[in-house]
């Protein structure tokens, strides 16, 4: 299965690239991921259109059989550079139409991120998305300074095998919607 991992962060040492870059490792054999990120992409503006670099981030969406999205949360929402990416991609291409979706987080925070994949999740239901959403668990993890090693691997056994069982629900769920 085609995998396009987008990293909603602009941040120059992300927590959510390096949750990203650990799955695409751990899942290597299971799955062709793409990484991708909305870092440096331009702010939405209304009326005007959608420049080159969102119109190629559209066919990386368009091209994958599943995308997983990276919430970093700011001020108990979703990241204003994600915000500003989707609505970019919901106004012009309308790529993730039919879609399977999955939401995970990291933050430095205990609560891993949830408002924003809460908030999130209801960005990707809407008009402009039409997005199929994975609803099973959520993998949303916390204290994120503490949980990577220096090589970016997770140091928690508990968080890989939560891990490990996220993407077994994320499995059988894809089964299910892609009949």
């Amino acid at each position: 299965m085609k995998v396009l991992a987008i990293s909603g962060s602009n941040a120059d040492r992300s927590f959510n690239m390096g949750l990203l870059r650990y799955i695409a490792k751990h899942f290597a054999d299971k799955y062709d991921f793409e990484i991708a990120t909305v870092k440096g992409l331009p702010m939405f503006c209304e009326g005007v259109e959608a420049p080159e670099s969102v119109l190629a981030l559209s066919q990386k969406i368009e091209a994958a059989d599943m995308v997983l999205i990276a919430s970093p949360e700011q001020q108990h929402s979703v990241a204003s550079s994600l915000k500003s990416a989707l609505e970019w991609l919901s106004s012009a291409t309308h790529p993730f139409k039919g879609k399977p979706v999955v939401i995970v987080s990291t933050s430095p925070m205990p609560q891993g991120a949830a408002r924003s994949q809460t908030r999130l999740k209801s960005i990707m239901t809407a008009p402009g998305f039409s997005a199929k959403l994975f609803e099973g668990d959520e993998f949303m993890m916390g204290f994120a300074p503490k949980q990577f090693d220096e090589n970016g691997d997770l140091v928690d056994e508990g968080t890989v095998k939560f891990l490990g069982h996220f993407f077994d629900e994320v499995d059988e769920w894809y089964a299910q919607v892609t009949k």
